[in-house]
């Protein structure tokens, strides 16, 4: 089976599987997206939703969190890895914005380079909010997207830019938005890093790699001698 042909199939169970993939970060618009999404880095979705909500309801824009000292942005935050880096990311973001935007209402840029321009915003974080804030068609790749790309034979794992550029070839542009959501559903319920069952999964029963079969074989032998 080609990855052209992998893909249509992955496509179509990931349809079924997932119909619906609601953002898993909570967020009211574009800024409280990408500040989200910053807090994100190595920090599980779950513990960025517990933060942001006080985090927002003391600064929910460029403006008023520019108000805030990195001090207090990083108390609000302190729960996240790397709080005080990201902290301080935050507020000089936020004041690019504003003095960007003159006398006008500060606002998040809609283009990669602009973004990817703000401090602490990667291509990974810049390709979250063009896709789920203003639409833009991108594929933004996680640790999920990237090992199971990997692991289904669609790219070979040697960098996350590779797999990126490797996901675009074999998917539709159309469906790119949804699909990297799906992806990280899927990896999240079924299909684990680590103890995975390959033969009971929907996808990798079929679509994993000789290696990745052979790897979780030994790891199962070893797992029953111990």
């Amino acid at each position: 089976m080609t990855r052209a042909e992998k893909a249509v199939e992955i496509q179509r169970i990931l349809d079924e599987l997932h119909p619906e993939v609601p953002i898993p970060l909570d967020h009211r618009d574009p800024y409280t997206l990408l500040i989200a999404v910053l807090l994100s880095a190595q920090t599980t979705d779950k513990k960025v939703n517990e933060v942001t909500p006080e985090l927002f309801a003391r600064a929910s824009t460029p403006e008023a969190m520019v108000r805030l000292e990195v001090e207090e942005i990083h108390r609000l935050i302190r729960q996240i890895g790397l709080a005080n880096q990201k902290a301080k990311h935050i507020r000089a973001l936020s004041r690019m914005l504003v003095e960007a935007a003159g006398d006008g209402p500060a606002r998040v840029p809609r283009s990669f380079d602009e973004l990817e321009a703000l401090p602490g915003v990667g291509h990974k974080t810049a390709s979250v909010v063009m896709a789920q804030a203003f639409g833009e068609p991108a594929f933004p790749v996680d640790t999920h997207i990237h090992r199971l790309a990997h692991r289904w034979g669609l790219s070979d794992g040697s960098s996350v830019t590779k797999t990126e550029r490797d996901l675009k070839k074999v998917f539709p542009r159309e469906a790119w938005n949804k699909l990297h959501l799906q992806i990280i559903y899927f990896g999240r319920k079924h299909c684990p890093a680590a103890y995975h069952d390959l033969e009971s999964c929907p996808i990798c029963s079929w679509a994993a790699t000789k290696r990745h079969i052979r790897a979780e074989a030994r790891r199962n032998l070893e797992r029953r001698r111990r």
